[in-house]
């Protein structure tokens, strides 16, 4: 979409120029010219779209499937941790770490882990 800009903006300038000449020659109203420049301005970006397959829903796109799915783990991961599926999933959770966090219930008190996902998550997204 933004390597789009510049030639929508060309698009719009000349387009803007051809209205204004053909709504001269014809006597249109300034609203009226303003109709037309908008009715074929929309035309003529859905077709840049379509051609460079960019449309600007599939931004989106990973949004509507990413949220409801990190909203479900989160959910599924604070229920495991307090003891909402039974005793025996948080005393595996709470037995079952590694490394410095041997207690998988128990806040972070070094701040390792939140800063590692931070900072992992902001490489992937600059990347």
């Amino acid at each position: 979409l933004e390597n789009l800009q510049p030639e929508i903006k060309e698009l719009a300038n000349r387009l803007r120029y051809e209205v204004s000449v053909r709504g001269k020659q014809l006597g249109w109203s300034e609203k009226v010219a303003r109709v037309h420049f908008s009715r074929n301005m929309r035309r003529v970006v859905t077709e840049l779209y379509v051609r460079d397959n960019c449309h600007p829903f599939k931004a989106t796109l990973l949004l509507w499937v990413q949220v409801p799915m990190w909203v479900c783990v989160s959910l599924a991961l604070r229920n495991c941790s307090v003891g909402a599926l039974g005793s025996a999933v948080q005393e595996q959770f709470s037995s079952g770490g590694a490394l410095w966090f041997t207690d998988l219930t128990a806040p972070d008190s070094t701040w390792i882990l939140p800063f590692s996902l931070g900072l992992v998550n902001l490489l992937l997204v600059e990347v």
